[in-house]
């Protein structure tokens, strides 16, 4: 049942732009899978899901492959599509995002698997970089800017 309505879940959020756990719960009772939020929420987490700006600049959950090494179109895509500020204090690497984006930024963050960044938490429209120094901070943010070409 869960492969079935993992399978589900992945044809609605190609087939819909849907942005709310709550909506994506409906949509999945309507196709006569009995879920509730929590279910969602678990599903969510499993399948790595997260959102992206649609194109409407809407948010919508979607699906990040880490399908090659380094950075893939759709990673440099959430970055510059999400990123608003750059700025480092001291090791922390602080990144300001269009509102709801923090998590898919964070997650594209994690995906590059940069040495430098020991991880990161993300909100809702921030993410704290924690970096191994201060002079790698640092680094982060140009590297950051290099991909978003800003400065």
């Amino acid at each position: 049942m869960k492969l079935a309505r993992h399978e589900k879940i992945i044809e609605l959020i190609q087939e819909y732009d849907i942005d709310t756990q709550e909506e994506l719960a409906a949509r999945l009772n309507e196709a006569g899978f009995k879920v509730t939020q929590a279910t969602v929420s678990r599903d969510i987490r499993a399948l790595k899901m997260t959102k992206v700006a649609g194109k409407d600049g809407k948010s919508r959950y979607a699906i990040l492959q880490d399908t090659q090494p380094g950075l893939g179109d759709q990673y440099t895509r959430v970055l510059n599509d999400a990123i608003v500020s750059i700025d480092v204090g001291q090791n922390l690497v602080v990144i300001k995002t269009v509102t709801g984006m923090a998590m898919g930024v964070a997650t594209a963050l994690d995906a590059l698997k940069w040495p430098e960044i020991l991880g990161c938490i993300a909100g809702d429209d921030t993410i704290m970089c924690a970096c191994k120094s201060t002079e790698l901070a640092e680094g982060v943010m140009e590297k950051l800017g290099g991909i978003l070409n800003r400065r």
